[in-house]
């Protein structure tokens, strides 16, 4: 670990192509002090008083990379640019992410990884989810006899998993990268110890975080500076985290798992550092060295199926985000998207998803604990036994009884409903291609905003609160529940990075952030590209809905504010407002060997799209 390795074999140097040189410790946004080819792609170099500009579209050659932020994508572009492949980039702007986004993710969380091998033509995945401690039953998020409420589990060492941000990092590089660990850490290092700059997003996160925050000194220090969310355009530092990025690269994963940074992870989850002047009770966690020491990132087969012609692939359970996606997908399937009114395509949509999220709760969990049927939800025939439960003139009533995908029925499902428990909406997610065809989606998270709220003291990351991601106790008691907690067992996730193929080759890749509305928002924007034909920047930018197995559809405002609304509503659909669902980036293989990279133009302040060499 951390060890300089040769070029791996996916890296697909030309007979006549020099291996690329090892990369060293550069500032990210320096890119265009090196060489003038990323002008119209990245600042000309760091100044963190003039925040970077972002573009939600870029095309051209050499890779692409697309993530929330213009620091991060940068951080990929440059490594790809100094001949690193897209595993590379991909952790190195995870990496930067921690840095930029660090309510959102870092090495306190965790997440899934999508990779496609050119050299292969096969996809892979890395479940990197959390894990709970080996001393948790289902009874963790319950206190005489009654569970706890949500707020109160979340800000608290109770809800922190094993992170596996980290190991998933390792397995990465190990199995397909051609960059150290230490090496493709280097630019976020750098950013950390240089400073970003502070935009509205930031700041109206950090306010929207501030009563917890101050509650817990290390993480007052680093984002409540005088005690205030800092300030729109100042420059936020946090060199404690640029020292573990240090450490990290110089030890290896190692310094997590069975090293000092895991030392005080264990410390600062079994005995919170609370202010002494706060009034919150802060419950402790039971977190175990002997707990970080068993924790692995599992190389596992990903979820497929066949959409129009496409191959669609996505993470298998612990997440449940690829089986989701594949059912309302099949469910579609015989359904013409593309020719059918507005109006009939949400329609089908929203109720595609419905069905999709009953048969979600009710069979999907830990795979190490639970047996998930992948096979048969996958399946076109179980989705066909679900479809014809859809009307074009009515709609279904939730919570929706579930089908059983190992006895589908004529038309219609078995048992007893229950109601979708509820999950965080805070993510990040990054896409990346490189010269060689080789993809990444790639999507990580420490679950709310702000994850759990607490800083480990002198590391400068926050603690995931993803155990909350667990039910608490069964959603209903009379259905059994895949997704209680258990030792070592890791909580159900809807995170839902998509690599799409055609004919063997990526077409393109898409993820989004936020929570259980990752699956739905992955869902519109596959069907909004492929089936009604919008580019996939439109896709991505198009106004939302999102169907949970809920009684109300909730509704991005450009689609409450739209005539479709009440059209729906005549059908007998029922919404509720949300004011912003996703951010999903993407990138896509172009006809002429160019790749397009496509972010968010508005949502969490807009996304960052560049490439190696941009397109005149």
């Amino acid at each position: 670990m951390g060890r300089n390795r040769r070029a791996h074999p996916d890296a697909h140097p030309t007979r006549n192509q020099a291996r690329p040189r090892v990369v060293r410790a550069v500032s990210v946004l320096a890119v265009t002090a090196l060489t003038g080819a990323l002008t119209a792609a990245a600042p000309a170099h760091h100044d963190p008083a003039a925040p970077p500009a972002k573009t939600p579209l870029a095309v051209g050659y050499g890779g692409a990379v697309a993530s929330v932020d213009a620091d991060a994508t940068a951080a990929g572009v440059e490594v790809l640019r100094r001949g690193g492949n897209a595993v590379d980039a991909a952790v190195a702007t995870a990496a930067a992410l921690g840095v930029t986004e660090p309510y959102s993710s870092g090495i306190g969380g965790g997440g899934y990884f999508v990779y496609y091998s050119a050299r292969q033509h096969q996809v892979f995945t890395i479940d990197g989810r959390e894990t709970a401690p080996r001393s948790a039953t289902d009874q963790l998020f319950v206190e005489n006899g009654k569970p706890l409420a949500f707020a109160d589990a979340v800000t608290s060492g109770r809800s922190v998993g094993v992170p596996g941000t980290a190991a998933t990092w390792q397995t990465a590089l190990d199995s397909w990268g051609t960059r150290s660990l230490g090496e493709v850490l280097k630019p976020a290092e750098t950013i950390a110890r240089q400073g970003f700059t502070v935009d509205p997003t930031f700041n109206s996160q950090t306010a929207a975080n501030q009563d917890r925050f101050k509650d817990f000194p290390a993480t007052a220090a680093l984002f409540l500076s005088g005690g205030q969310p800092p300030a729109v355009g100042s420059t936020l530092r946090n060199p404690e985290l640029a020292r573990t990025y240090q450490e990290l690269g110089a030890k290896g994963i190692d310094a997590i798992y069975h090293g000092d940074i895991g030392a005080d992870i264990v410390r600062t989850v079994r005995k919170p550092p609370v202010d002494p002047a706060a009034t919150r009770v802060v419950r402790t966690g039971d977190l175990t060295t002997a707990d970080l020491a068993s924790y692995t990132a599992k190389k596992q087969a990903p979820t497929h199926t066949a959409y129009r012609g496409l191959d669609v692939y996505g993470p298998a359970p612990s997440s449940s985000g690829g089986t989701t996606v594949a059912e309302a997908l099949n469910i579609l399937q015989n359904t013409d998207l593309k020719d059918a009114s507005q109006l009939q395509y949400l329609h089908h949509y929203i109720e595609a998803s419905r069905i999709a999220f009953a048969d979600r709760g009710r069979w999907v969990g830990d795979p190490a604990f639970e047996q998930v049927p992948t096979a048969g939800l996958t399946s076109q025939a179980f989705a066909d036994s679900r479809a014809c439960l859809i009307k074009d003139d009515a709609v279904l009533t939730s919570p929706l009884t579930p089908g059983d995908p190992a006895h589908p029925a004529a038309c219609g499902g078995t048992g007893t409903a229950a109601p979708t428990t509820y999950e965080g909406d805070n993510t990040t997610h990054l896409t990346v291609a490189d010269k060689w065809g080789n993809v990444v989606a790639y999507t990580l998270t420490i679950e709310q905003t702000g994850g759990s709220a607490i800083t480990v003291p002198g590391r400068g990351f926050l603690l995931n609160n993803e155990l909350t991601d667990f039910s608490f106790v069964p959603a209903n008691p009379a259905v059994p529940d895949p997704n209680l907690p258990g030792p070592g067992k890791r909580p159900r996730s809807s995170i839902s990075p998509t690599i799409v193929l055609k004919d063997g080759r990526p077409d393109f890749a898409i993820g989004s952030p936020g929570g259980a509305t990752i699956i739905t928002t992955v869902l519109q924007v596959l069907t909004e590209h492929v089936d009604r034909g919008l580019p996939l920047v439109d896709a991505i930018a198009a106004p939302r809905a999102s169907q949970r197995n809920a009684a109300n559809t909730e509704l991005e405002p450009d689609l409450w504010n739209s005539p479709l609304k009440a059209q729906l509503e005549g059908i007998g659909h029922h919404f509720a407002q949300n004011p912003e669902i996703g951010a999903a980036t993407g990138i896509q293989r172009l006809g002429d060997g160019r790749w397009l990279a496509a972010a968010e133009p508005v949502r969490r302040g807009g996304g960052s799209a560049m490439v190696v060499v941009p397109a005149g």
